[in-house]
C-alpha cells in the first residue's frame, strides 16, 4: 500500500516540478564545472534544491530533506566563498543529485526513499568541514529510462546496454546507508518545520518554464519502461483554441439560421451566396482549429536535450576525457509521442561519439587538436522534416576499415565488401553485431547500441545518414517527420479498393509495359535509368490474386531496399489523421484513415510486408499476369 494515501495528486505534482529542477541543475552543474566563479549559477542552483527540498519536507520524505538540506549547505559555501569547487567536491554533488533522482524513483512508486549512501553523507560532511572528500566513485548519468522503485547496484560487468545508467560505472555499489549520529549541519527534524513553509515550497512553482502552461500528472515508475501521457500547453494555444471553437459556433448558428430560410422556401441569389459564405468559413476555421490543436502536441526538444549535458559529463569523466557537448536548436517543436522514443537513440549516439568519436586528450595533443573536444546536439526544423544532428571532432571512421571489420567478423562476404561504396560502408556500424572494438567495454563494444538507434528510428518513420571525415569527425544525421498525427500519404488502388503508402517513401511513379518487364534470378525486374529494379505487386505483399496486370509501379526507398510496387491504379496524395487500431492490428497494417468522401482506407506498412515476405522477396514474372489472361 502507497505510504501517500490521500497525497497522491500533491506527489505527481511535486514530482513533476522537481524533476525538471533537478534536470536544471544538472545542466547548471556542468556549466558550473566550467565557470566555478559564476555566482549566477550557484545562485540558481541553490534556489533549485531549496525548492526540492521544501516539498520533500511537506510530503515528509525525511532522508530526502537530509540529503538536500547537505547538499544546499554545500553550494550555501560555494557562494559565499567559504569553499573553492574542487573536482572532488564536484563528483561528491553530482553523486547526491544521482542519489536524488533515485529517490524520485521510490517516491513514485508510492515509498519513502531509504537512506542516502553512508560514504556520500560522509563526502557531503567532509566538504562542508573543509576536508578533501574522499574518491568517490563516477557520478551515476541520469538514466535513458526510469528507474525502478528499488534500484539495483550497478553490475561490474554485462551492463544493460539499453539503459545508460548501468553502463557508466564498472565499480561495485556503494556499501549499505548505516545509521549517522546526530550532525549539527543536518535540518530539523520534517515535523518541527512550520507548514505554511514547506507548504509555499510544494506548491509555489507548479508550473513550467513558460507563464500560463499546465501540466498533467507523470505516470507512475514500474519495473517496465511505462510512456508519459502527460503533456505541457502554452496557455496561449489553448486560448488559440477557444476562440476558434468559439468562431465555430457562430458559423453553425449562422448555417442553420440559413437552413431554416432554405426549408421555409427561400432560395434566392442572396441566400445562397450566405449560404456559401457560410460553407468557406466553416472550412477555414476547421482547418486552423485542426492545426492550432495539432500544434498542442508540439513540445520544444530542449526537455529532450535537457538530460545529455550530464550524461556526456559523467561518461567523459569516466573515460578520461575532457567532453564539452553543445546544444544548437533547443527551442525546435517536436511532437510530444516522438520525445520519448528519441530518447534512447540520441543517447546511443553521443556514448558511442564520447566513447568511440573523440580522442583522449594524449592523443589530440598529438594531432594537433585541442584537448577539449566538442560534440554537437542539434535540432532544426526544414520543411515538414525535423533533423536531428549528432556531430564530433574526433578520429572520424574509415570505410576501408569499416568493410575489413565486417568482413572479419563475418557480418558480410568478401564479394559484398567490394561492392560497397563509402555511404554503404559508413552504414554498417548500423549492423547487428557490428564493432569496430576489439574487447567489450563496460561502455560500448558488442555492436548493439548503433543496431538500436537504427530500429528506433525507423519506428518512427525516419531515416538516418552517417558522414565522416577521417581526422576530423563523425556527424550522424537524423530525418523525421515533424508529426506522427498526420502522414502524408500516396493512394493507390489494387482493383477498386484503394489502399494508402507513406509519401516519404515514394520516389516517382513510373508506367509498367509488361513487354519491358524482365526475369533476372527468377525475379521480375524493370530498367530505370540504367538500373535493374525488382518489381513486388501489391496484390502479392497483400497476399491477394491479382485481378489484371498493373498499369503503374511506385518507385519506393526505404533503409534497406528501393524497389518498383506494381498497383492498378492511383488517386493522388493527401494528408491522412492516422488512427491507430488498438484491439485488432492486422500485419503489414500501420493504422486507417478516412478520406473526404467518408471512405475508410488501410495505410499499409511498407517494411513489415516486406520482412513478411523473408529474404526472397522477388516474384516471378508470370505472377504479374492473371491466370485467365495468362491462358489466353
Amino acid at each position: 500500500m502507497s505510504e501517500f494515501a490521500g497525497m497522491e495528486d500533491l506527489l505527481q505534482d511535486f514530482l513533476v516540478e522537481a524533476t525538471d529542477l533537478l534536470s536544471g541543475v544538472d545542466n547548471k552543474l556542468v556549466d558550473l564545472e566550467k565557470n566555478p566563479q559564476d555566482h549566477g549559477l550557484l545562485n540558481d542552483i541553490f534556489r533549485g534544491f531549496h525548492t526540492i527540498k521544501g516539498g520533500a519536507g511537506f510530503l515528509n520524505a525525511a532522508e530526502l530533506v537530509t540529503l538536500c538540506h547537505l547538499t544546499e549547505n554545500l553550494f550555501d559555501k560555494l557562494r559565499t566563498g567559504e569553499l573553492v569547487l574542487t573536482k572532488e567536491i564536484m563528483d561528491s554533488i553530482m553523486a547526491a543529485t544521482g542519489t536524488v533522482r533515485d529517490m524520485f524513483g521510490h517516491l513514485e512508486s508510492g515509498q519513502q526513499p531509504p537512506a542516502a549512501d553512508a560514504s556520500l553523507i560522509a563526502n557531503l560532511k567532509a566538504a562542508l568541514a573543509g576536508e578533501i572528500p574522499a574518491a568517490a566513485p563516477a557520478a551515476a548519468a541520469i538514466p535513458a529510462t526510469p528507474v525502478t522503485a528499488a534500484p539495483a547496484a550497478v553490475p561490474a560487468a554485462g551492463p544493460d546496454w539499453d539503459k545508460l545508467f548501468g553502463a557508466l560505472s564498472g565499480a561495485p555499489a556503494a556499501a549499505a546507508a548505516t545509521a549517522a549520529a546526530p550532525d549539527p549541519a543536518m535540518p530539523p527534524p520534517v515535523a518541527s518545520q512550520p507548514p505554511e513553509v514547506v507548504i509555499q515550497h510544494a506548491i509555489g512553482r507548479r508550473t513550467t518554464d513558460k507563464p500560463g502552461a499546465v501540466s498533467a500528472p507523470v505516470g507512475r515508475r514500474t519495473e517496465e519502461k511505462t510512456r508519459d501521457n502527460s503533456i505541457r500547453v502554452d496557455t496561449s494555444r489553448l486560448d488559440q483554441v477557444l476562440n476558434l471553437s468559439g468562431e465555430i459556433g457562430l458559423t453553425k448558428n449562422r448555417l442553420n439560421a440559413l437552413r431554416s430560410d432554405i426549408l421555409n422556401g427561400r432560395s434566392d441569389t442572396d441566400t445562397l451566396h450566405a449560404l456559401d459564405q457560410a460553407v468557406s468559413q466553416l472550412d477555414l476555421l476547421v482547418s486552423d482549429l485542426q492545426n492550432a490543436v495539432m500544434k498542442t502536441r508540439m513540445q520544444p526538444v530542449g526537455r529532450l536535450f535537457q538530460k545529455y549535458p550530464r550524461i556526456a559529463r559523467d561518461l567523459a569523466r569516466n573515460l578520461g576525457k575532457d567532453v564539452e557537448l553543445a546544444l544548437v536548436g533547443e527551442e525546435t517543436e517536436i511532437d510530444k509521442t516522438m520525445i520519448e522514443d528519441l530518447s534512447d537513440p540520441i543517447i546511443h549516439l553521443i556514448r558511442n561519439a564520447v566513447d568511440h568519436g573523440v580522442e583522449s586528450p594524449e592523443e589530440r595533443r598529438a594531432c594537433g587538436k585541442p584537448e577539449k573536444s566538442q560534440v554537437r546536439l542539434e535540432a532544426r526544423q526544414e520543411g515538414d522534416h525535423i533533423v536531428l544532428i549528432v556531430a564530433d571532432d574526433g578520429k572520424g571512421m574509415n570505410p576501408e576499415k569499416l568493410r575489413a571489420k565486417a568482413v572479419e567478423k563475418g557480418v558480410i562476404t568478401d564479394e559484398e565488401a567490394n561492392t560497397m561504396d563509402e555511404r554503404q560502408s559508413l552504414q554498417l556500424v548500423m549492423l547487428p553485431g557490428f564493432s569496430t572494438k576489439d574487447v567489450a567495454s563496460d561502455v560500448s563494444g558488442r555492436g548493439v547500441g548503433m543496431d538500436v538507434v537504427k530500429t528506433n528510428i525507423q519506428k518512427l518513420n525516419g531515416n538516418i545518414e552517417i558522414k565522416s571525415v577521417v581526422g576530423k569527425g563523425t556527424t550522424f544525421v537524423i530525418s523525421l517527420p515533424l508529426t506522427l498525427a498526420i502522414l502524408p500519404v500516396l493512394l493507390v488502388q489494387l482493383g477498386d479498393q484503394p489502399f494508402a503508402v507513406p509519401l516519404s517513401m515514394v520516389r516517382e511513379i513510373l508506367p509498367i509495359d509488361i513487354a519491358q518487364v524482365q526475369e533476372v534470378g527468377g525475379n521480375a525486374t524493370m530498367v530505370v535509368r540504367g538500373e535493374v529494379m525488382p518489381i513486388y505487386p501489391i496484390a502479392n505483399l497483400l497476399g491477394w490474386t491479382p485481378e489484371r496486370i498493373p498499369e503503374y509501379g511506385v518507385l519506393m526507398q526505404t533503409a534497406e531496399h528501393t524497389f518498383i510496387l506494381a498497383i492498378d491504379g492511383f488517386m493522388g496524395r493527401e494528408d491522412a489523421v492516422i488512427k491507430s487500431l488498438e484491439d485488432f492490428r492486422p500485419k503489414g497494417v500501420a493504422g486507417v484513415t478516412t478520406l473526404s468522401n467518408g471512405q475508410i482506407v488501410l495505410i499499409l506498412d511498407m517494411k513489415e510486408l516486406l520482412a513478411d515476405m523473408g529474404d526472397h522477396r522477388g516474384v516471378p514474372r508470370s505472377s504479374l499476369i492473371p491466370l485467365d489472361q495468362a491462358a489466353a
